[in-house]
């Protein structure tokens, strides 16, 4: 126990979160079970971290963080080692990749048996279902999602500068009036460039290259976030793989499902299959029309966040449909988005109808009262046309 506290303490203090995330005020640290879920990459072991230096001093050991990786979970489980940290005070653990452990959801819930006043937080990956495939964690795990940066976060990393997040509705009613807010302390479109190539991933800061290591995460994303996790023979890798592959060179259009099937030798079903899986793994993202779902075929499959389009070579990332993925990304957090009845508009909470334009071409209507266009290359909107980089503020 002492070296996991050994280790704990070091990690803690060398802890760099240079921009605090606004899921860190979102959670509710009261409740017992806490799963924290996300991509592969976008900073889960440095939220958990994050958190423990906030709330507890280097020393105290009522906290603790763990990471299923290490070797000697193999020969112990979560509810023993959890046992022994509780009979010693603990009262927070921390438990990183918790998937690694076979049993974890019937561990965790020995532990909230077990030991009443013991805090378990665990981060998992986005393609575990917490709730819907493991029922001894039904009505006790409280789950949470961490993205990515935000375009927000991104500036306000480069910068210097603490700008606050705005509500959808802010944004659309008072786009002019919160622009004022920034444009005196910062120029967006000086940043906007770099964080659609490069600045979802935290790791950008990391002095690595940054396409060969978004490969690499890309490539555990489906090695180990679904293979592992769905339980899928390594002989199908290669399929899901080209898979990805094909529907990344597609672009926006409709997905030929029966054609995907030729290509990747294997059935319809199992294409859909491989579909959902990519998109929980936040690898790719699907829209429907309103008031149609999955295992329905989706008529536009697009990458989950921009940076993922300039990482698939021999890919040239058409400026439009860069735009265009920007917006789904940035208002996939908190918003259904939906595909239009027109090509290029797209549904936002059945409320909003938008469209993604360049401001530098002239624009033959202005819009009706309830259509919104989100314009790139400007800094400024007016009326029902607002500059797209502001729907990075969202979160």
């Amino acid at each position: 126990m002492e070296a996991f506290f050994r280790t704990h303490n070091y990690l803690v203090e060398h802890t760099d979160a240079p921009v605090r995330r606004l899921l860190m005020d979102e959670v509710d640290w009261n409740d017992r079970m806490i799963g924290i879920k996300g991509s592969r990459g976008v900073g889960k072991t440095t939220f958990l971290l994050q958190y423990a230096k906030e709330n507890f001093e280097l020393g105290n050991k009522k906290c603790l963080y763990v990471n299923m990786n290490n070797f000697y979970f193999q020969c112990r489980g979560i509810a023993d080692f959890a046992g022994e940290f509780y009979r010693n005070g603990g009262r927070v653990l921390l438990i990183d990749q918790v998937f690694k452990e076979p049993n974890w959801a019937s561990e965790l819930r020995k532990c909230y048996d077990l030991y009443p006043n013991l805090h378990i937080v665990f981060t998992g990956s986005s393609v575990m279902r917490l709730k819907d495939e493991n029922y001894e964690l039904s009505g006790i795990v409280k789950s949470y999602n961490l993205r990515g940066f935000s375009f927000r976060e991104f500036i306000n990393l480069q910068t210097g500068n603490n700008f606050e997040p705005f509500t959808l509705d802010d944004i659309v009613e008072n786009h002019e009036k919160l622009v004022r807010k920034i444009l005196p302390y910062v120029s967006p479109l000086k940043y906007f460039q770099d964080y659609v190539h490069h600045g979802f991933y935290p790791f950008y800061r990391e002095h690595r290259n940054y396409s060969e290591n978004l490969l690499k995460t890309m490539n555990m994303m489906t090695e180990v976030d679904i293979l592992f996790i769905k339980q899928i023979e390594l002989k199908y890798l290669a399929k899901i793989k080209k898979l990805f592959y094909l529907l990344a060179v597609n672009g926006t259009k409709a997905p030929n499902i029966s054609q995907l099937a030729i290509d990747i030798e294997t059935s319809r079903a199992t294409v859909m299959n491989y579909i959902k899986y990519l998109a929980d793994a936040r690898l790719i993202n699907i829209l429907y029309p309103v008031g149609q779902e999955f295992p329905k075929k989706p008529p536009m499959v697009v990458m989950h966040n921009p940076n993922l389009m300039y990482a698939i070579y021999p890919i040239i990332a058409d400026k439009q449909a860069v735009m265009e993925n920007f917006f789904i990304n940035a208002l996939w957090k908190d918003h259904v988005v939906n595909k239009g009845n027109k090509n290029g508009h797209f549904i936002v909470d059945e409320k909003y109808d938008f469209t993604i334009s360049d401001a530098t071409h002239s624009s033959r209507s202005r819009g009706s009262a309830n259509t919104y266009s989100a314009r790139y290359n400007t800094e400024i909107g007016q009326g029902n046309q607002m500059p797209l980089w502001l729907l990075g503020f969202l979160y």
